[in-house]
Protein backbone atom coordinates (compact mmCIF):
# COMPACT_ATOMS: atom_id res chain seq x y z
CA UNK A 1 0.00 0.00 0.00
CA UNK A 2 1.13 3.57 -0.61
CA UNK A 3 2.43 5.35 2.51
CA UNK A 4 -0.33 7.91 2.09
CA UNK A 5 -3.13 5.45 1.34
CA UNK A 6 -4.96 3.83 -1.57
CA UNK A 7 -7.61 6.12 -3.09
CA UNK A 8 -10.36 4.89 -5.42
CA UNK A 9 -11.83 7.60 -7.67
CA UNK A 10 -15.25 6.73 -9.09
CA UNK A 11 -16.36 9.26 -11.73
CA UNK A 12 -17.61 8.95 -15.30
CA UNK A 13 -15.69 12.10 -16.30
CA UNK A 14 -12.41 10.86 -17.77
CA UNK A 15 -10.72 14.25 -17.34
CA UNK A 16 -11.53 14.38 -13.63
CA UNK A 17 -10.21 10.85 -13.19
CA UNK A 18 -7.02 11.74 -15.04
CA UNK A 19 -6.31 15.09 -13.37
CA UNK A 20 -7.31 14.11 -9.83
CA UNK A 21 -5.49 10.80 -10.14
CA UNK A 22 -2.31 12.48 -11.38
CA UNK A 23 -2.41 15.07 -8.58
CA UNK A 24 -2.96 12.50 -5.82
CA UNK A 25 -0.21 10.23 -7.15
CA UNK A 26 2.19 13.19 -7.15
CA UNK A 27 1.39 13.59 -3.45
CA UNK A 28 2.20 10.02 -2.49
CA UNK A 29 -1.12 8.21 -2.90
CA UNK A 30 -1.80 5.01 -4.74
CA UNK A 31 -4.77 5.72 -7.02
CA UNK A 32 -7.24 3.45 -8.80
CA UNK A 33 -9.97 4.88 -11.01
CA UNK A 34 -13.38 3.60 -12.08
CA UNK A 35 -16.01 5.09 -14.37
CA UNK A 36 -19.07 3.20 -13.11
CA UNK A 37 -20.42 0.75 -10.52
CA UNK A 38 -19.04 -2.33 -12.24
CA UNK A 39 -15.47 -1.01 -12.36
CA UNK A 40 -15.77 0.24 -8.76
CA UNK A 41 -16.77 -3.21 -7.50
CA UNK A 42 -13.95 -4.85 -9.47
CA UNK A 43 -11.44 -2.43 -7.95
CA UNK A 44 -12.68 -3.11 -4.42
CA UNK A 45 -12.46 -6.87 -4.96
CA UNK A 46 -8.90 -6.54 -6.25
CA UNK A 47 -7.53 -5.23 -2.96
CA UNK A 48 -8.11 -3.00 0.07
CA UNK A 49 -9.03 0.64 -0.46
CA UNK A 50 -8.42 3.35 2.16
CA UNK A 51 -10.85 5.97 0.83
CA UNK A 52 -13.36 6.34 -2.01
CA UNK A 53 -14.06 9.54 -3.93
CA UNK A 54 -17.55 8.92 -5.29
CA UNK A 55 -19.40 11.08 -7.81
CA UNK A 56 -23.16 11.26 -7.32
CA UNK A 57 -24.01 11.52 -11.01
CA UNK A 58 -22.94 8.19 -12.50
CA UNK A 59 -24.40 6.16 -15.38
CA UNK A 60 -26.56 3.27 -14.20
CA UNK A 61 -26.40 3.08 -10.40
CA UNK A 62 -26.00 6.56 -8.90
CA UNK A 63 -23.33 7.48 -6.39
CA UNK A 64 -26.00 7.58 -3.68
CA UNK A 65 -27.03 4.01 -4.53
CA UNK A 66 -23.39 2.93 -4.40
CA UNK A 67 -22.82 4.72 -1.10
CA UNK A 68 -25.75 2.81 0.40
CA UNK A 69 -24.38 -0.49 -0.95
CA UNK A 70 -20.87 0.19 0.35
CA UNK A 71 -22.15 1.05 3.83
CA UNK A 72 -23.96 -2.27 4.08
CA UNK A 73 -20.63 -4.09 4.02
CA UNK A 74 -17.86 -1.61 4.78
CA UNK A 75 -16.94 1.46 6.82
CA UNK A 76 -14.36 2.68 4.27
CA UNK A 77 -14.39 6.50 4.21
CA UNK A 78 -16.35 8.09 1.36
CA UNK A 79 -16.06 11.63 -0.01
CA UNK A 80 -18.99 12.47 -2.30
CA UNK A 81 -18.61 14.73 -5.33
CA UNK A 82 -21.77 16.80 -5.82
CA UNK A 83 -23.09 19.46 -8.15
CA UNK A 84 -22.52 22.92 -6.68
CA UNK A 85 -25.44 24.03 -4.56
CA UNK A 86 -27.08 20.59 -4.52
CA UNK A 87 -28.02 20.60 -0.83
CA UNK A 88 -30.50 17.74 -1.20
CA UNK A 89 -27.81 15.40 -2.54
CA UNK A 90 -25.50 16.41 0.29
CA UNK A 91 -28.12 15.70 2.93
CA UNK A 92 -28.97 12.31 1.44
CA UNK A 93 -25.30 11.42 1.07
CA UNK A 94 -24.64 12.17 4.74
CA UNK A 95 -27.70 10.20 5.79
CA UNK A 96 -26.39 7.22 3.82
CA UNK A 97 -23.04 7.37 5.58
CA UNK A 98 -20.75 9.58 3.49
CA UNK A 99 -17.95 11.17 5.53
CA UNK A 100 -17.51 14.38 3.56
CA UNK A 101 -18.54 16.04 0.32
CA UNK A 102 -16.97 18.37 -2.21
CA UNK A 103 -18.73 20.43 -4.85
CA UNK A 104 -17.72 20.40 -8.50
CA UNK A 105 -15.72 22.04 -9.92
CA UNK A 106 -13.16 21.66 -7.15
CA UNK A 107 -9.57 22.63 -6.46
CA UNK A 108 -7.35 19.51 -6.31
CA UNK A 109 -5.59 20.95 -3.26
CA UNK A 110 -8.88 21.15 -1.39
CA UNK A 111 -9.63 17.54 -2.35
CA UNK A 112 -6.21 16.51 -1.06
CA UNK A 113 -6.76 18.39 2.21
CA UNK A 114 -10.12 16.71 2.75
CA UNK A 115 -8.65 13.28 2.00
CA UNK A 116 -5.87 13.84 4.52
CA UNK A 117 -8.35 15.08 7.15
CA UNK A 118 -10.52 11.99 6.78
CA UNK A 119 -7.56 9.60 6.79
CA UNK A 120 -6.15 11.27 9.92
CA UNK A 121 -9.44 10.66 11.68
CA UNK A 122 -9.23 6.99 10.72
CA UNK A 123 -5.92 6.49 12.52
CA UNK A 124 -5.89 5.17 16.09
CA UNK A 125 -6.36 7.94 18.63
CA UNK A 126 -3.67 6.72 21.04
CA UNK A 127 -6.00 6.32 24.00
CA UNK A 128 -3.31 4.56 26.06
CA UNK A 129 -1.65 7.92 26.71
CA UNK A 130 -4.71 9.06 28.68
CA UNK A 131 -5.29 5.88 30.67
CA UNK A 132 -6.33 3.13 28.27
CA UNK A 133 -7.84 2.51 24.86
CA UNK A 134 -11.22 1.09 25.96
CA UNK A 135 -14.15 3.39 26.70
CA UNK A 136 -17.02 1.60 28.43
CA UNK A 137 -20.58 2.93 28.70
CA UNK A 138 -23.98 1.29 29.37
CA UNK A 139 -22.61 -2.15 28.47
CA UNK A 140 -20.98 -0.90 25.26
CA UNK A 141 -17.23 -0.66 24.55
CA UNK A 142 -15.37 1.58 22.14
CA UNK A 143 -11.83 0.38 21.42
CA UNK A 144 -10.01 3.53 20.29
CA UNK A 145 -6.94 1.61 19.10
CA UNK A 146 -8.92 -0.65 16.82
CA UNK A 147 -11.67 1.96 16.19
CA UNK A 148 -14.18 -0.76 17.02
CA UNK A 149 -17.54 -0.39 18.77
CA UNK A 150 -19.02 -3.44 20.51
CA UNK A 151 -22.61 -3.58 21.80
CA UNK A 152 -23.76 -5.33 25.03
CA UNK A 153 -24.25 -8.57 23.09
CA UNK A 154 -20.54 -8.48 22.07
CA UNK A 155 -21.45 -7.72 18.45
CA UNK A 156 -19.29 -5.23 16.53
CA UNK A 157 -21.28 -2.26 15.21
CA UNK A 158 -19.96 -0.58 12.07
CA UNK A 159 -19.40 3.17 12.29
CA UNK A 160 -18.59 5.63 9.54
CA UNK A 161 -15.68 8.00 10.14
CA UNK A 162 -18.05 10.81 11.08
CA UNK A 163 -20.04 8.60 13.45
CA UNK A 164 -16.86 7.40 15.16
CA UNK A 165 -15.59 10.97 15.60
CA UNK A 166 -18.93 12.05 17.02
CA UNK A 167 -19.19 9.13 19.46
CA UNK A 168 -15.62 9.65 20.65
CA UNK A 169 -16.41 13.31 21.28
CA UNK A 170 -19.46 12.36 23.37
CA UNK A 171 -17.44 9.78 25.31
CA UNK A 172 -14.72 12.32 26.07
CA UNK A 173 -17.34 14.83 27.31
CA UNK A 174 -20.13 12.76 28.87
CA UNK A 175 -23.06 14.13 30.89
CA UNK A 176 -22.64 17.70 29.72
CA UNK A 177 -24.40 19.74 27.05
CA UNK A 178 -22.37 20.11 23.86
CA UNK A 179 -23.43 22.69 21.29
CA UNK A 180 -23.43 21.91 17.58
CA UNK A 181 -20.38 24.13 17.13
CA UNK A 182 -18.50 22.28 19.88
CA UNK A 183 -19.35 18.93 18.32
CA UNK A 184 -18.28 20.08 14.87
CA UNK A 185 -14.99 21.47 16.17
CA UNK A 186 -14.17 18.52 18.42
CA UNK A 187 -15.07 15.87 15.85
CA UNK A 188 -13.34 17.79 13.04
CA UNK A 189 -16.47 17.21 11.00
CA UNK A 190 -15.58 18.99 7.76
CA UNK A 191 -18.96 18.10 6.27
CA UNK A 192 -20.55 20.51 8.74
CA UNK A 193 -18.68 23.56 7.44
CA UNK A 194 -21.31 26.05 6.36
CA UNK A 195 -23.97 23.35 6.58
CA UNK A 196 -25.83 23.33 9.90
CA UNK A 197 -27.87 20.19 9.30
CA UNK A 198 -24.82 17.96 8.90
CA UNK A 199 -24.19 17.48 12.61
CA UNK A 200 -27.87 16.73 13.24
CA UNK A 201 -27.79 14.02 10.59
CA UNK A 202 -24.68 12.44 12.14
CA UNK A 203 -26.26 12.51 15.60
CA UNK A 204 -29.44 10.90 14.26
CA UNK A 205 -27.49 8.08 12.59
CA UNK A 206 -25.38 7.46 15.69
CA UNK A 207 -28.41 7.53 17.97
CA UNK A 208 -30.20 4.89 15.88
CA UNK A 209 -27.21 2.56 16.09
CA UNK A 210 -26.80 2.99 19.84
CA UNK A 211 -30.49 2.39 20.49
CA UNK A 212 -31.08 -0.33 17.88
CA UNK A 213 -30.89 -3.10 20.51
CA UNK A 214 -33.77 -1.59 22.50
CA UNK A 215 -31.63 -0.02 25.18
CA UNK A 216 -32.11 3.32 26.93
CA UNK A 217 -31.83 6.70 25.26
CA UNK A 218 -28.18 7.71 25.22
CA UNK A 219 -28.10 10.98 23.30
CA UNK A 220 -30.67 13.56 24.37
CA UNK A 221 -31.51 16.70 22.43
CA UNK A 222 -31.44 19.82 24.58
CA UNK A 223 -33.75 22.24 22.79
CA UNK A 224 -31.97 25.40 21.74
CA UNK A 225 -28.66 24.26 23.22
CA UNK A 226 -27.29 21.06 21.68
CA UNK A 227 -26.89 17.43 22.74
CA UNK A 228 -26.28 15.59 26.02
CA UNK A 229 -24.65 12.14 26.30
CA UNK A 230 -26.45 10.39 29.18
CA UNK A 231 -24.36 7.32 30.28
CA UNK A 232 -21.36 7.42 32.56
CA UNK A 233 -18.09 6.56 30.79
CA UNK A 234 -15.18 4.57 32.20
CA UNK A 235 -11.77 4.14 30.57
CA UNK A 236 -9.80 0.94 30.92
Amino acid sequence: MSPEGHILIVDDDAEIRRLAGKFLREHGHKVTTAQDAREMREAMKAGPVDLIILDIMLPGASGLDLCRDIRRASSVPIIMLTARGSDVDRIVGLELGADDYLSKPFNPRELLARIHAVLRRMRPSGGAATGGSLLNFAGWTLDTRRRELTNPAAVVVDLSTGEYDLLLTFLEHPQRVLTRDQLMDAAKNRTATGFDRAIDIQVSRLRKKLESHGGPEMVKTVRGAGYFFVPEVERS
